[in-house]
């Protein structure tokens, strides 16, 4: 078993431009979290919503089945409620709603008392033109460090 769970979402900071972010805790089932201890998850492809009642899940993650569940195991791609204060969802769901905005996973850990957590953000879509810029501004900096790196030598 792994020490340090981190799941990380790469392609969330090039496609959204993140104007803030949170920490929710996760309802997950037995089989859920033991799974997510053995590492066997993928937030790539998952976003959130807000259902009629208010509540925020996060949806299309996928949780691997685990492989000593048997009959009691879960569907990988199932719908999974994310716990933050009602005043943080009530800020979330505002802001989703009158922005159009919306909110990403950035990452998915496990913490020191062993519970759950996702890192989420409220997100803005980047343009074509930032996408451009993002990737220009990265590899100019993987050239500058190359050039640091041989004058060093």
């Amino acid at each position: 078993m792994q020490k340090n769970i981190n799941i990380k979402n790469r392609r969330a900071r090039f496609d959204y431009e993140i104007l803030d972010t949170y920490t929710a805790g996760i309802v997950l089932g037995g089989t859920e979290i033991k799974s997510l201890r053995l590492g066997k998850a993928s937030i790539s492809q998952s976003f959130c919503e807000f259902n009629d009642k208010g509540e925020l899940f996060v949806i299309n993650m996928q949780i691997d089945e685990y492989s000593y569940g048997g009959h009691y195991n879960h569907k990988p791609k199932a719908e999974r409620k994310l716990l933050l204060n009602r005043r943080e969802l009530k800020k979330l769901q505002k802001e989703v709603t009158t922005s159009g905005n919306t909110i990403i996973p950035l990452n998915l850990f496990i913490n020191d008392r062993g519970l759950a957590k996702m890192n989420i953000g409220l997100a803005k879509g980047k343009k074509l033109y930032d996408k451009r810029e993002t990737i220009k501004d990265r590899d100019s900096k993987r050239n500058l460090a190359r050039i640091k790196k041989s004058f060093n030598n």
